[in-house]
């Protein structure tokens, strides 16, 4: 059976493609994946999922219904949180599962407990799944998995198992050593003579050998440990009396110590943590053949979900604080690919919301933006700082968010999927020594076109604008002529105003069916609005505006000088 994903449903024959590294930048992917989390890992996590695009209907609706139920239930994302602790810890079970040489006691223990806590949260993701009204089909399907988990894996079974061995290690208070002394009386070989289930709790050991020493009658004769005192392993913080150090292996149960200067070593106590490794080995065999009966189930297929977990929690928790600050965000409804088209109502940049949630004070502008047959290709024209850059940027998020399932930054937004993303802005000029700035953009816009198709989306950003208006204006329109011919989707954001007059002509001459269309950002009464809306290029009507805002009309600057002269 295929992996269970809550990215794309089983069996999906999805075709993806990966942004390339100029989208990733213009659309500031990591400056979004740093407002999702600080932990590195994730960050990785979300931005490879992020920057991985699918057209296919199917996996979009799919992902969109799964991120609803991360959106809708708070208590969902809680204890999925906890459950990416536990995966964690299991990751760690694994490699000590495949580690032969793993056979400390102490250890195991330890493993033992952290799979008796997985248990445990396996069982309340399963309580969890089964409480809450989810819709969505990769939910459910996570529901089933984990219930078989539950029900057929043994975990019932395997819970009683832990408690019961664990149970068993605990009984286990002290140990008795044999330790063998040379002429010197400096230890020689030591091993295990009894494992007790009460504590040792003599301390005098000093005392007693000085009363030995001291009385020949209390040497006991030959090596019959009957009777013997049970002493604890050497104390650490008195071990200063340099016997020497532990060599790796044993005779029989025996481990051998050699001797050597003062190092402040304990011998007695590495011999114990090597000596308990060698004479409980059945034991810990025993213990980790009982784990292997468990180690394939299929609840260890869940560590495979942690990426995919981050990324819906994260980006839930983003919605919810724009959500707080009264910003609109919605569902987007998935459009057949073919038809290209796209219907957004109060549409805004992703990046801006981000912005106010983090504290700015930001008026933030929405917009209505559609792509259909009567327009699919927008050269947009405004001001500087008058929010063309925001726009075109805007749109290539809401795409991407809405194609991972997101919810979109619009009060409601139908869309075609795209096949990717392809951005144009401008070069860094570190980038242009070689070619000049005009052979360098005309270069990425060539590579473009060669893998761009029909369905995919452009987003070109001042491009071609070069100090030789003549030259940029004269590649920038045989540019839109190709993107109509191609009949792809594209916004081309430019102060080249010329660019977007006579689009009858220019539709008029070029076989396709993505029709070009003007598009500037609004300005009202000299004032930039950041509304964007459909009409010819402003040019110098908006010089007007400005000019009379500010008082720099030939008439309103006459009319000072000849008031100052009648002074």
């Amino acid at each position: 059976m295929e992996q269970l994903s809550l990215l794309h449903p089983q069996n999906s024959k999805a075709v993806y493609k990966t942004l390339t590294k100029e989208a990733i930048n213009d659309l500031s992917i990591d400056f979004l994946c740093d407002a999702l989390t600080d932990e590195p890992y994730e960050k990785n996590s979300i931005r490879q999922l992020l920057i991985s695009v699918t057209d296919d209907e199917e996996v979009i609706r799919y992902r969109c219904d799964v991120f609803d139920d991360f959106l809708r239930f708070p208590k969902l994302r809680e204890d999925l949180t906890l459950l990416l602790d536990k995966l964690n810890d299991l990751r760690e079970i694994e490699r000590f599962q495949k580690d032969s040489e793993a056979s400390s006691l102490w250890q195991l223990v330890n493993r033992l407990r952290e799979m008796g806590e997985y248990v445990d949260c396996v069982t309340q993701i399963k309580n969890t799944l089964e409480a809450l009204d989810i819709q969505s089909r990769g939910l459910i399907q996570l529901r089933e998995s984990v219930r078989s988990i539950y029900n057929d894996s043994g975990f019932p079974n395997l819970k009683a198992d832990i408690e019961e061995t664990l149970a068993k290690a605990q009984r286990m208070k002290s140990i008795t050593l044999g330790v063998n002394l040379d002429a010197l009386l400096r230890p020689k070989t030591v091993g295990v003579v009894s494992l007790n289930d009460k504590e040792f709790t003599d301390s005098g050991i000093l005392k007693r050998f000085k009363k030995f020493a001291n009385n020949e009658s209390e040497l006991h004769h030959g090596n019959d440990v009957t009777g013997f005192v049970n002493f604890h392993p050497a104390n650490p913080s008195s071990s200063k009396m340099g016997f020497g150090q532990m060599v790796v292996g044993a005779q029989g149960d025996v481990n051998h110590i050699m001797t050597s200067d003062l190092t402040g070593s304990d011998p007695l106590s590495d011999a114990l943590k090597k000596v308990v490794s060698d004479i409980l080995r059945r034991t810990v065999n025993e213990i980790k053949s009982m784990l292997n009966k468990y180690v394939n189930i299929s609840g260890y297929s869940l560590v495979a979900l942690m990426p995919e977990i981050i990324f819906y929690i994260r980006f839930a928790e983003l919605c919810d604080k724009i959500m707080q600050k009264g910003l609109p965000l919605c569902k987007a409804e998935v459009l057949p690919k073919d038809d290209r088209n796209c219907f957004a109502e109060d549409i805004y940049n992703i990046k801006l919301a981000v912005k106010a949630v983090q504290g700015e004070e930001i008026d933030i502008v929405t917009n209505e933006f559609v792509f259909d047959d009567a327009k699919r290709i927008y050269i947009l024209t405004g001001p500087n700082r008058g929010g063309k850059t925001t726009i075109t940027q805007a749109v290539g998020l809401a795409f991407l968010l809405a194609q991972n399932g997101i919810y979109v930054p619009a009060s409601s937004m139908k869309f075609s999927p795209c096949d990717n993303i392809y951005t144009h802005f401008p070069a860094d000029e570190n980038d242009t020594v070689d070619l000049g700035r005009l052979g360098e953009e005309s270069k990425r816009l060539s590579e473009i076109f060669e893998v761009a198709t029909k369905n995919s989306l452009l987003l070109l950003n001042e491009s071609l604008a070069t100090t030789n208006v003549a030259e940029g204006l004269y590649i920038a329109k045989d540019v839109v002529k190709a993107m109509r011919y191609l009949g792809t989707r594209a916004i081309f954001n430019t102060h080249m105003h010329e660019l977007a007059r006579n689009l009858d002509e220019v539709n008029g001459s070029v076989d396709g069916d993505s029709r070009i269309e003007s598009m500037v950002t609004g300005v009202d009464r000299g004032q930039r609005s950041f509304k964007v809306f459909i009409e010819p290029p402003q040019g110098m009507s908006y010089a007007k505006d400005i000019a009379e805002k500010y008082g720099v009309t030939f008439d309103k600057i006459k009319a000072e000088i000849d008031e100052k002269n009648k002074r």
